[in-house]
Formats: C-alpha cells, structure tokens, sequence
C-alpha cells in the first residue's frame, strides 16, 4: 500500500492494515523515498512484493495512481487493486489535488516547513493538518520536490484502466474537495471490474480504517462482478 502526496507510511498502515487483515491480507506499507526517485522507488517496492506471486496492490491518493500505473504496466502480477481517493485521470492539469501540491511546494519554499505548516492548519481540518504536521518533516530537504514530482506526474488514462482485468475498489469522500467523489466514479467507469464505496472526511478523521474499509469492500464486490 502507497501512501499519497506529502504523507507516509505510518498513514496508510492506518488506512488499510486492519482492514486487510480481516479478509486474510497482510500489509506491506514501504516508507517514502523523498525527492526524484519518489515514484520510482514506490513502484519498485511493488515489483519486489510481486516478484514470487500477484499481489494486491493499492494506496492513497497519489499511491493509488501509482498502484494503478504499476498494474497497467504488471498486469500478470498484479491480483487486484484497493485505490482510495484517485485524484485525476491521465494529466493532472487544473486537478485540485496538484494545484494543492503545487501551492504546498511553494509555500514550503517561500515560508519555510514551520510556515507552511501554520497555513495547512489554517485551512484544513485538524486531523489532516495534525497528519501532515507529523509526515512532512520526515521528507526532509525532499519535500518540495516530491511534492512537485507528485503535482506533475500522469496517471492512468480511462483507457489503459479499461485494459485492466482485475477486480477494483475505490473508495471516496463524498465531501472532499481535493479529491473529488466524480474522479473517483470515472475510474469505476473505465475500469472493467470495479465498484466504488464512499464516507466521509470527518469519518475519516475519527477512524482512518473507514477509508480502508470502503476500498475493501469495493474490491470485494468487483470481485464478485468479475466472477459472474
């Protein structure tokens, strides 16, 4: 499991560790390499996951991109996908998900981490500012750049999606506006096996397993629509 833009593993552990477990699934969460290599060292972890069997891949956000980016490319390696919060199809463009990496990056340059991070907890809600605030100073030096590198990086397009034969769960936030429930929805309508389930932020910041457990559930039910 990926973690998404500015955050680590110790999140997506929470995410998607109990839930997983509980449909016999053991969770391997690789911490961030921060910088250029970001990208590149997530998918790497994934082809070491899968280099004895398929494995059920997944993430957040910009982890779920790059799990799907992973299986178009393995798809013999790949058993299944579990995708919170897709953020955009294909270029990321005016998608609001970068245009928030992209201003983070610069306000990390411009004020520094301490000053960057007194705006996140102006704006955002308290435990995603509490989150970045404990996942950001673990980038070091890299922040900007991995924050950049993720603002600009494509993801699948809704036609590589629909070559994917596997079973896929999506799970949003009906109230998000960073990664709106609709992407999510258009991934569920490329891919050919997939379903989507849905809560909410503050849900979300009470019990993060309520976002793992709407992707697993999701897949769940592809599961069964790729068996009929």
């Amino acid at each position: 499991m990926l973690p998404g833009t500015g955050s680590d593993d110790t999140f997506v552990r929470s995410v998607f560790e109990i839930p997983l477990a509980a449909i016999g699934v053991r969770t391997l969460a690789p911490a961030p390499v921060p910088g250029a290599e970001l990208a590149d060292a997530h998918l790497a972890a994934l082809d070491a996951a899968a280099r004895d069997e398929p494995v059920l891949a997944g993430g957040v956000s910009f982890g779920a991109h790059l799990a799907a980016e992973w299986a178009v490319r393995n798809p013999d390696r790949c058993a299944g996908l579990v995708l919170a919060l897709p953020a955009w199809l294909g270029e990321p463009g005016d998608a609001p998900a970068a245009a928030s990496a992209r201003a983070s990056a610069a306000d990390v340059r411009r004020r520094g981490l301490d000053g960057a991070l007194a705006g996140v907890a102006e704006g955002a809600p308290a435990w995603l500012a509490e989150e970045l605030a404990r996942a950001w100073p673990g980038y070091g030096d890299g922040l900007v750049g991995s924050l950049e590198l993720a603002a600009g990086r494509a993801a699948p397009t809704a036609g590589q999606l629909a070559a994917l034969r596997v079973p896929v769960g999506v799970a949003a936030c009906v109230d998000d506006p960073i990664h709106p429930d609709g992407v999510a929805e258009a991934w569920v309508d490329a891919l050919p096996y997939a379903a989507v389930r849905t809560t909410r932020l503050a849900v979300v910041g009470r019990d993060p397993e309520a976002l793992g457990r709407a992707a697993v559930l999701a897949w769940l039910h592809a599961g069964g629509r790729a068996r009929d």
